[in-house]
């Protein structure tokens, strides 16, 4: 039986892996018949040993932060010093229930208060809230705050949220689940926002503006503190998509460039590793104006030190309540660890290491032929190559090149994004890696393009060392089955969707 058998194929009748079992636990009182299973569950019947090594092979195969390079742009899997996780842990907070009054955890909301602090100061802005789950979900919060605002002022003819054409996707998805119409704003050929285009488009429909600085073409928006004179005095506000907090990070601070509310991932900038959709926490921080619409509960401290819940009846016209309780609390715990162990210094030296990383890397591809995007402008935390003329003159895709870079030891930079630029990869090397590393994606870079001019057909039939093969993503979107029955015999079945999709 090969080793990427299910592990339903690998045992045999009858055997068992009991060493760890509990004893038998007899069904609760009170469950009607019609609920009880009548047979036993169909679980795989495999040995210990067989348990052990097919599940520990299994993250062996797995691309991570702590055994490969990870040049994804913008949600990067950046560094997880394990000090965050094992402080995280400590049995005050790991035990501590949710529902336990405020007394009894006086250390915990001392982290968090202490984070929204910091967090504040980061970001220049008055207030912090950590309720939000993800980075989705503090998106949301920030375009509900600025919605909240505008009919608490009855100004309901505010029905638009600009949005850049280089946006991440969640924007303008977020904009229409407030119920405002998306106007998009086009960017012009040095990656900056089109001025003109922003003059003619504001006006008295206008809510606000959602964006990122730097943006998702991996430049610094160059004239941020006209954009936000221009949405404000139209009456609008500024929403900051705070995915590459990374680039600025103690450099300069989204609230003095004008903006009135951001998200932070800080499953991603501040140390938790981000990635298979979680866990995360998007922290969201407002400027003045919109401190009543906060999400709650918020930590607050009294004149005698004691730190409790700022809820609904301190802040009426709050917004609401995003989570069962005051958001992810494992994540929000890391992230003051982290932003401790930095301080004030350290986080400077993660912008100063992410900018000169990307601006290192982006210059040795060029130096090997590669197109750079936006040749002009320096790199922030992150850069554009095209294949497009790769794509034009030999057939080498930008996908090909994500595939065949899984077969060298990396896990592909993002591909086909921002939708702007054809064949695209959005690499960003982050803070954390060395030059060697570096040298060596730039190596594999080369081989790579190489082995496409001479042999495009092995190319596209990339990756070999993985698992399973080139997958027909379409196919496998469409048909995509990941149950097992008794019965099922997929190991030899490399070729099926259904299959290769697992």
């Amino acid at each position: 039986m090969g080793n990427d058998a299910l592990i339903f194929e690998q045992g045999s009748p009858g055997r068992r892996a009991t060493a760890q079992a509990p004893g038998h636990l007899p069904a609760p009182d009170g469950i009607p018949a019609a609920f009880l299973r009548q047979e036993a569950p169909g679980l795989p019947e495999v040995s210990e040993l067989q348990v052990v090594r097919h599940y520990t092979r299994l993250s062996q195969r797995n691309f991570s932060i702590d055994t490969h390079f990870y040049p994804l742009g913008s949600c990067t899997m950046k560094y997880n010093p394990r000090a965050s996780n094992s402080l995280a842990l400590l049995p005050g907070f790991l035990d501590r229930h949710p529902w336990a009054p405020t007394r009894c955890g006086q250390g915990f909301m001392a982290c968090l208060w202490e984070l929204q602090d910091m967090l504040a100061e980061v970001t220049g802005l008055a207030g912090v809230s950590l309720t939000p789950m993800a980075g989705a979900q503090g998106e949301f919060a920030g375009v509900a705050m600025i919605r909240a605002y505008h009919r608490a002022r009855n100004d309901d003819a505010r029905t638009e949220i600009l949005v850049p054409d280089a946006a991440h996707g969640t924007n303008p998805a977020t904009a229409v689940m407030c119920g405002f119409r998306v106007r998009e704003i086009p960017t012009d050929s040095d990656g900056d926002v089109d001025m003109q285009a922003l003059r003619e488009a504001v006006g008295p429909a206008t809510a606000g503006i959602m964006l990122t600085n730097p943006s998702t073409l991996g430049v610094f928006e160059r004239r941020i503190s006209e954009m936000a004179d221009v949405v404000h005095q139209a009456g609008g506000l500024l929403y900051y998509d705070g995915a590459n907090l990374n680039a600025i990070l103690g450099k300069v601070r989204p609230g003095d460039m004008g903006f009135d509310v951001i998200h932070i991932n800080l499953h991603k900038t501040f140390s938790t590793p981000h990635g298979g959709g979680g866990p995360g926490a998007g922290a969201i921080g407002v400027g003045e104006r919109l401190l009543p619409f906060m999400p709650l509960p918020v930590v607050g401290r009294d004149e005698s030190g004691e730190y409790h819940w700022v809820t609904e009846a301190d802040r009426p016209r709050s917004i609401g309540r995003l989570s069962a309780f005051m958001g992810n609390a494992g994540v929000l715990l890391r992230a003051y660890v982290y932003a401790r162990m930095l301080g004030r210094e350290g986080m400077s030296r993660v912008a100063e290491f992410a900018t000169l990383n990307a601006n290192y890397l982006m210059t040795r591809l060029r130096q090997e032929g590669f197109q750079v995007w936006f040749r002009n402008r320096r790199a922030s935390h992150e850069f554009i190559i095209s294949f497009r003329r790769e794509a034009r003159e030999h057939g080498i895709t930008a996908m090909d090149v994500a595939k065949r870079l899984l077969d060298y030891g990396y896990h592909a930079p993002t591909a086909y994004f921002p939708l702007l630029v054809p064949e695209c990869l959005l690499i960003e090397p982050t803070e954390t890696e060395t030059r060697e590393e570096l040298d060596g994606f730039v190596a594999a870079m080369v081989a790579i393009r190489q082995e496409g001019i001479d042999d495009i057909d092995r190319l596209k039939g990339a990756p070999y060392a993985m698992p399973v093969r080139r997958l027909d993503e379409v196919r496998a979107a469409r048909e995509l089955d990941l149950a097992w029955r008794p019965g099922d015999n997929r190991t030899t079945d490399t070729s099926t969707a259904t299959r290769r999709a697992k």
